[in-house]
């Protein structure tokens, strides 16, 4: 058993935080010597939302540490932390991405967590501690057929979706919807396979139990002040489900709604219940859906190659969550993610500022950004997500239920929310590997970006490439037109990264290509580096102009940069060579440049 570190702490300001998305930027101590560097811990390093103290943490150890394999390890040294900090700390499981959830108990103040939390921070074998989040469906609820599905085929903002359908359905895909679960529908059911219910607690899961095999929503209904003081009742959302129709409702068969991509599976998978979600249920389904394993979750018999996350909460990418969602994509699974609803910086939310992922911004009918988009630079691409607020038939309409609590009769209804928009490209990305099952993530999301149009209103704050075009992009990656956006240039040679010493640059000779680079430039960047926050890392165009692909931070302790970049390079030309520049700006840490690459 291993005792921690004494505590050092300092006081830092924190800025306030959405409880529309989920999970906040973690903090990390790691020592390189026997020193190690001080941890602040912010309140929102504290919370399961803001103002709410966590119940529980995840913590993530690093692979040479016993307590990253060993449940007992990680139990010990739960049982040590807490006596450190002066609580009864209780290791619960394993999760599917290999990290440890902790539980903190029912009472604790967000000084109490801060504390328990500084001590793991402290411990020289922790990669990561971040709190269990709570999230939260990301659409607003509000009423057949086709005709009124104008976010498929009008001409001014819809995505032009029967244009894609003469080459592909979505057949032989499964997109898996980590969501609320699936109620029961008729226009739907044809295309549901088997998924999970990930809910693993019983009062969150609202069903009698805990995790099991049955991913059925029995409603997500809250009485007033049940989740947070003063917040009025709510009706069940049945937001799965209306998401699923979305993606693949049943088509042609004389009814209801069209899916856009109804060839295709929805493996439904069951996070969201009442009061919302944690980030360890969410990273186990991500883990599950893309074929990875879960403890005591039997093995999936219908992988994913396309993941739905129409949720989320205030606060950056979490390590934790960022662990998942890497180890899905490498798996060969594209993450598709809403950028969430509170007219915001998508950069404070997750999984929306998450690395790896299609963030997706609303647009209304109109082609606007609809007023409760987030927005900036992390976001991706816009589409369809509709508004209702004067309109009703101007927002996006799905399979539902009539339930106000427990499910009743199945009907259709319209919704608003980054949380319709993302399922549109989830449904594109289905669309785009029935056409082409050798694309990877990072071919989808290029030439999603790439095949995009004008954004035809406005989005002030930046709404990523454009607008999402179905038929542009499916017949450009089943080689019928259009660019793939997937022609990369690499560069393997490995360089060393010298402790605190001068930049080094790796360069790349682009040649073939015509006219000015992409405005969403993919930069894949593989970097093994002991301490990522010491390191700045920039993009050199042929001309010498420089892009700041990352910055120097204190507080970004973990290890490597492994990630891809976006970077509008509209403005170079394309052909010439092009450097990846990094350098280690503190001592005490190496590294090295394992390879980089340009896909245009």
């Amino acid at each position: 058993m291993r005792t921690s570190t004494p505590l050092r702490r300092k006081l830092i300001s924190v800025a306030a935080v959405s409880a529309t998305l989920f999970t906040a930027a973690t903090t990390v101590a790691v020592a390189q010597e026997p020193e190690p560097r001080e941890a602040a811990v912010p309140a929102a390093q504290a919370e399961a939302a803001p103002g709410t103290p966590a119940e529980r943490l995840i913590v993530g150890y690093k692979s040479g540490a016993a307590e990253a394999k060993s449940n007992k390890a990680a139990e010990a040294d739960a049982a040590a932390k807490g006596k450190e900090a002066g609580e009864d700390l209780d290791f619960r499981r394993r999760l599917g991405s290999g990290a440890a959830l902790v539980d903190l108990g029912e009472h604790l103040t967000r000084t109490d967590v801060a504390d328990v939390v500084a001590e793991y921070q402290a411990d020289p074998q922790v990669a990561y501690v971040v709190p269990d989040r709570l999230n939260k469906p990301l659409a607003t609820p509000n009423d057949t057929e086709y005709t009124k599905q104008w976010d498929l085929f009008e001409t001014t903002a819809g995505m032009n979706v029967p244009g894609a359908w003469d080459v592909a359905t979505g057949s032989g895909v499964t997109v898996a919807v980590i969501d609320t679960g699936y109620v029961t529908h008729s226009d739907l059911g044809a295309n549901i396979v088997g998924g999970y219910d990930f809910i693993s607690d019983a009062t969150v899961a609202n069903d009698g139990n805990g995790r099991d095999s049955n991913p059925a929503d029995p409603g997500d209904w809250t009485a007033a002040s049940e989740c947070q003081s003063g917040e009025p009742a709510y009706d069940s959302s049945w937001h799965g489900t209306h998401v699923a129709g979305t993606i693949a409702a049943v088509t042609n068969n004389g009814k209801g709604v069209a899916g856009i991509a109804y060839g295709a599976k929805v493996s439904p998978l069951r996070v969201l219940g009442k009061c919302g979600g944690y980030d360890s249920d969410i990273i186990d389904a991500i883990t599950w859906a893309s074929g990875g394993t879960v403890s005591g979750v039997p093995a999936n018999t219908n992988v994913a190659k396309v993941i739905n996350m129409s949720l989320g909460g205030g606060g950056a990418c979490t390590s934790a969550t960022q662990s998942a969602i890497n180890a899905a994509v490498n798996r060969g699974t594209t993450v598709v993610v809403a950028a969430g609803n509170s007219n915001d910086n998508a950069a404070n939310y997750s999984p929306a500022s998450c690395n790896n992922v299609v963030s997706v911004a609303a647009a209304d009918r109109q082609g606007n950004r609809s007023y409760y988009s987030n927005y900036g630079s992390v976001v991706d691409i816009a589409a369809p997500g509709g508004e209702t607020n004067s309109v009703t038939s101007n927002g996006i309409l799905s399979t539902l239920n009539s339930g106000a609590q427990a499910p009743s009769a199945e009907n259709y209804d319209y919704y608003q929310g980054t949380s319709m928009a993302a399922p549109h490209v989830a449904g594109l990305a289905a669309l785009m590997k029935s056409a082409n099952a050798s694309l990877t993530p990072a071919q989808i999301e290029s030439a999603i970006k790439t095949n995009s149009r004008t954004l035809p209103g406005t989005c002030s704050g930046g709404c990523g490439a454009g607008l999402a075009d179905a038929a542009k992009t499916v017949h450009a990656v089943s080689g019928s037109g259009g660019s793939t956006g997937g022609t990369t240039f690499t560069s393997t040679t490995a360089v060393s990264i010298p402790d605190n010493g001068s930049a080094i640059e790796s360069p790349i000779t682009v040649s073939g290509r015509s006219g000015n680079a992409p405005s969403a430039l993919q930069v894949g960047v593989d970097i093994t580096h002991t301490y990522r926050g010491d390191l700045v890392v920039d993009l050199v165009a042929p001309d010498g102009s420089t892009y700041r692909l990352k910055a120097a931070s204190s507080s970004d302790s973990a290890d490597n940069v492994s990630t891809t970049y976006t970077v509008n390079a509209s403005g170079e030309t394309a052909n010439g060579t092009w450097k990846l520049r990094v350098q280690d700006t503190a001592a005490q840490d190496t590294g090295r440049l394992n390879s980089w690459k340009l896909t245009f």
